[in-house]
């Protein structure tokens, strides 16, 4: 969820996209998305109802390869398992991003089939990001419909790894392979027209894991216990004070271990998410964990003082480590969607949030993180749904800002 918001700042220069949408192609792509409404409707469904659980998305990887290619781009996955569609521009050493997320929250077995009640649409993943993966596929066809042709060359990507433990992964790899060719990346994340993440919120996430000889409840009375040493050290993170400027939170979203009632276990285990505005702030609460984690091993160890076998001993294992980052005050980027959204009649915010604009903000490269269009609610839940009502206006606000960073090769009089 986002951090915190703030009006869209004004940004010398804004591109023009009422210009843009003079240009006669640009006209007909825009025309195509109000005219085939219904059709990526249908392609939405179809998308979401595909698997793509958490490192296992390579069913909707295929299906995306198949309707990028579709829509005329060179297509090909990348060793990460992302699918990148390529549409080549006059210029072919300035790359523009389109992306959005292929994975879901949601594990194995999950079923996400759809359902339409009138014209809402419910399903697990269904906005999040059923949503983004509908809009990258329509945009390219407007292109590809169009015959419009980009002066920097265009990169449809549908990523792997944006959810939970999936660390970014894919936009990671993609970063790593086109690093300085890349101008921006424009991230396609969920429903909705008026939030705008351009600054991203850095996040750590810890399991910790506690071990010990374990035994039986009553005969082994008296050994120390994974879980009570877990239970000690949360005890203390619970009372870290943190600040409200820069905004820093903590959670404890899992803690689990033993095997039975009646048995000390010998292993516990808890994941800990730990965000902030500020990396110093991060740092420090990281060290603060560490340090309860100590004392709560310390403290189990002083309470069982009969006890002389093995102690209890604790690691910690990251599951994802997120950087921060803003885009500058003068954005292209911000300048094009700024555009787009005054020609559209839209209003939209600045959020602090954690997306895949992550990572290419870390770097100092353009980026920024929008919705698709249309509604959305209950993201993560079984009970997610979509409404694709307003879903034209994001499809031509996505285009025209895409188009406001990456240009318009002109037309040739005939």
């Amino acid at each position: 969820m986002p951090a915190r918001s703030a009006p869209l700042p004004r940004t010398p220069a804004p591109a023009p996209a009422a210009a843009l949408a003079k240009i006669p192609a640009v006209q007909s792509a825009l025309r195509w998305l109000s005219e085939n409404l219904s059709a990526i409707n249908d392609e939405h469904v179809h998308l979401s109802a595909i698997p793509a659980p958490p490192f296992q998305e390579s069913q909707r990887a295929d299906a995306l390869k198949s309707a990028l290619s579709a829509a005329g781009l060179l297509v090909h996955m990348d060793a990460a398992g992302n699918v990148i569609g390529e549409l080549p521009g006059s210029d072919q050493n300035e790359l523009v991003v389109l992306s959005a997320h292929l994975d879901t929250v949601f594990p194995p077995g999950t079923s996400v089939s759809v359902r339409r009640e009138g014209q809402r649409m419910f399903g697990p993943g269904i906005s999040d990001n059923g949503a983004g993966l509908a809009a990258l596929v329509a945009i390219a066809r407007s292109f590809h419909a169009a015959g419009l042709r980009p002066r920097a060359t265009i990169l449809f990507v549908a990523n792997v790894g944006e959810e939970g433990e999936g660390n970014l992964r894919g936009m990671r790899a993609l970063v790593d392979t086109y690093g300085e060719k890349l101008k921006a990346v424009l991230v396609l994340d969920g429903a909705g027209t008026e939030h705008v993440t351009s600054q991203a919120l850095a996040s750590r996430r810890n399991e910790i894991i506690v071990t010990g000889p374990g035994g039986h409840s009553w005969s082994d009375f008296g050994m120390p216990n994974p879980i009570n040493a877990l239970v000690r050290a949360s005890v203390r993170f619970i009372s870290t004070r943190v600040p409200s400027s820069p905004r820093t939170t903590f959670n404890i979203g899992e803690i689990h271990g033993g095997t039975s009632v009646n048995s000390i276990p010998h292993e516990a285990r808890m994941k800990v998410d730990l965000r902030s505005e500020s990396e110093d702030e991060l740092i420090r609460l990281e060290i603060a964990l560490r340090e309860c984690l100590a004392a709560g091993l310390r403290d189990e160890s002083l309470a069982t003082p009969r006890y002389s076998g093995p102690k209890l001993e604790w690691r910690m294992v990251s599951l994802g480590s997120r950087p921060g980052g803003e885009a500058r005050p003068d954005s292209p980027l911000l300048a094009a969607l700024r555009s787009a959204d005054e020609f559209l009649g839209n209003t939209s915010r600045i959020e602090r949030s954690s997306t895949d604009a992550n990572i290419p903000l870390s770097k100092g490269i353009d980026a920024i993180s929008i919705g698709a269009g249309g509604a959305g609610g209950g993201a993560h839940s079984l009970g997610e749904w979509y409404d694709p009502q307003g879903r034209e206006t994001g499809l031509k606000r996505t285009l025209l800002t895409l188009l406001g960073v990456s240009g318009v090769v002109p037309e040739k009089i005939k």
